[in-house]
Order: structure tokens, then C-alpha cells, then sequence
């Protein structure tokens, strides 16, 4: 009876140990329709990763893209916009970065609904400081929610009225020498065809059947 009592807590260590990491998802899209500004430039053009961490929370962030040698990057009003399914809810902890010799930010976020020029109203957007200069290739920050949860990283977002999600004003730019130059093309760009990357709960699911049917077989065992 001891064993069985051992390998019974040791199997449900596991399973909570399972539980723990599924916690966290994943769902990663793409930013691949451009506006008039930027639209005969080759996309995608940034790359958004949200992180469900708890029920409440979620790291957001918005990563350049370079295509056919363009680089784009995010700044000016509406740097990065978000749809969020939540009736009030607060973002924290915002960075950027610029590894072309920019300075990123500051940054300023603004609740309740903005338009993105062709893409609609956002009912959140951080705006980065004036200019090229201050554009970023990757900007970071975290969601709570505080009117309610969100089931999955899929369910942190909700498209608008026109049917987007996410958008960001795109600065077109080459690097040269190690830092990026602007080419003076500007635009917003916003969600097209997305991919689901949310890692597989069923495997977690699948662990806690063979947890449970080991212990059973160890009891079986233990008892013959």
C-alpha cells in the first residue's frame, strides 16, 4: 500500500507538472495587408505573438518583417493597434527595440476606440514618439484583463467591424552598414491569413490518460 501511495503522488506531481506548463499558449498571425501607403510593397509585414500567461494575462508582441529587402518597421500614432475582447482592461510593461541605431519610444497607449487609417476603429493603440527615429522593430507589453477571463491566446483578441484584429503603422526601411535608413514610405498594415500556433493541449490531456492508467496498472500490480 505504501508503493502504491508513492507512485500515486510521484504520477500526480507529473500531471500538475503538465498542467502548469499548459497554462501558457501561444497564437502568432501576420500583418499582411497594406494600405494604399505601403500596399505594392512586398509583405508580410510584422509578425504578432500573443501569450496567454493566466486567465487575466497576456504578453502582446509585434515583431518587424523584411521582405524583398525591406524592412518594416512600427512608430508614430498607432504603432501598434489591437482589438481586445475585454470590456475594460489595462496594458503594463511596454519596450521596444530598434536594432538599426533608432531609439525607440517612448511609448503612450490610448484605450477606447482609434481609427487605423483603412482597417477601422481598435479600442487599443500605442503610440511610439514622433518619427522615424523613434520606430521600433519589436514591441512588447502585457494585457490584463480586469472585466473578465480569456480561454485561450486565440480568445485575447476580436476582430472589428472590419473584420481586423491587430494593425500597426508600418515605416518602410533598408539596413545599410548596420542601421536601418528610411525610404520614406509609410503606411498601416493589418491581419490577413493567420496561422493558429497554439501548442497542443490534447497532449496534456493524452499525458494525464497514461498518468492515470499507469497508476492503475500499478495498483493492479501491487495488489497481485
Amino acid at each position: 500500500m505504501n508503493k502504491l501511495k508513492y507512485l500515486a503522488t510521484a504520477m500526480l506531481a507529473i500531471a500538475g507538472f503538465a498542467f502548469q506548463q499548459a497554462r501558457a499558449d501561444t497564437y502568432t498571425f501576420n500583418l499582411s495587408i497594406g494600405n494604399p501607403g505601403i500596399s505594392g510593397l512586398q509583405g508580410p509585414y510584422a509578425q504578432v505573438s500573443i501569450t496567454l500567461t493566466s486567465s487575466t494575462t497576456a504578453t502582446v508582441t509585434f515583431t518587424s518583417l523584411t521582405n524583398s529587402g525591406n524592412t518594416y518597421l512600427m512608430g508614430d500614432g498607432g504603432s501598434v493597434a489591437l482589438n481586445v475582447n475585454a470590456t475594460s482592461f489595462t496594458a503594463s510593461s511596454i519596450s521596444g527595440t530598434n536594432s538599426g541605431g533608432g531609439t525607440p519610444g517612448p511609448y503612450t497607449p490610448h484605450y477606447g476606440p482609434q481609427r487605423v487609417d483603412g482597417f477601422g476603429r481598435f479600442n487599443f493603440t500605442i503610440t511610439s514618439f514622433d518619427g522615424f527615429a523613434h520606430s521600433s522593430d519589436s514591441i512588447t507589453f502585457t494585457l490584463t484583463n480586469t472585466s473578465g477571463t480569456w480561454a485561450s491566446a486565440l480568445n485575447v483578441l476580436i476582430a472589428n467591424n472590419q473584420g481586423a484584429f491587430a494593425a500597426s503603422h508600418i515605416f518602410v526601411a533598408k539596413r545599410f552598414k548596420g542601421k536601418y535608413v528610411n525610404l520614406g514610405n509609410t503606411g498601416f498594415a493589418a491581419n490577413g491569413g493567420c496561422s493558429n500556433n497554439v501548442p497542443d493541449a490534447g497532449g496534456t490531456v493524452v499525458l494525464l490518460g497514461a498518468v492515470l492508467g499507469a497508476l492503475g496498472m500499478a495498483r493492479r500490480y501491487l495488489k497481485t
